[in-house]
């Protein structure tokens, strides 16, 4: 039995995909989140075979999401499902260890065709995606900022960005507010970025949280 989580803000989505997966003999959903947070808590308590992720999760967007799985349970293949096709975004989430990359805009079979590929342990890439990963081998590719990030700091950035203070993000994280300001310096320098809402503008270029 191939075993399914599923993270998505949005119901419908998480719907759809739950409709698809439970329809195909042999496959069962093992969790369903609407942040990333949860979405880790599940993975911990459930470790499924796939985990399918948007990028644009609230708490923990899915590119720290997918990096945390990519440490803590190697096992867990990653398909970030998503409507960003940008290529920082597409490389950021492959390099933080994503096995699949797939468009919302893309069918419902290219959906099905990766949840198969990727419970066989193959990669699965939207035609789009593949075109931009082609062109990073023959042209060479920069790395994004957010690859800069370290995972705490890419987490640290993102509560802040959704307009948490450094004392909630201290209690939500289990860390020092010292620690806090640190990492923020640190994600802000990175980003380019001297003022609040310059990095709130960044956050959301970037894809961190949602517009």
């Amino acid at each position: 039995m191939l075993r399914i989580l599923i993270a998505d803000d949005h119901e419908i989505v998480r719907k759809g995909v739950r409709d698809l997966v439970e329809s195909h003999p042999g496959w069962e959903v093992c969790g369903e989140a609407a942040d990333g947070q949860q979405a880790m808590d599940i993975a911990l308590a459930q470790q499924p075979d796939v985990a399918i992720l948007d990028v644009s999760l609230p708490l923990m967007n899915g590119v720290a999401l997918t990096r945390r799985l990519h440490t803590e349970r190697p096992g867990i293949r990653v398909l970030l499902f998503t409507m960003h096709d940008d290529d920082e975004t597409v490389g950021s989430g492959l390099a933080a260890g994503a096995r699949g990359y797939l468009l919302k805009s893309d069918s419902e079979h290219h959906l099905e065709a990766a949840i198969s590929a990727l419970g066989a342990n193959r990669p699965y890439f939207s035609d789009s995606v593949s075109e931009l990963l082609l062109d990073a081998v023959v042209h060479g590719r920069q790395p994004g900022r957010l690859e800069s990030f370290s995972l705490r700091e890419l987490e640290v950035a993102q509560l802040i960005a959704e307009g948490n203070s450094n004392k909630q993000v201290a209690r939500h994280l289990g860390i020092s507010i010292k620690t806090v300001e640190s990492h923020r310096a640190a994600a802000m320098r990175k980003a380019g970025v001297r003022s609040g809402p310059e990095f709130v503008r960044f956050a959301v270029k970037h894809n961190l949280i949602q517009a």
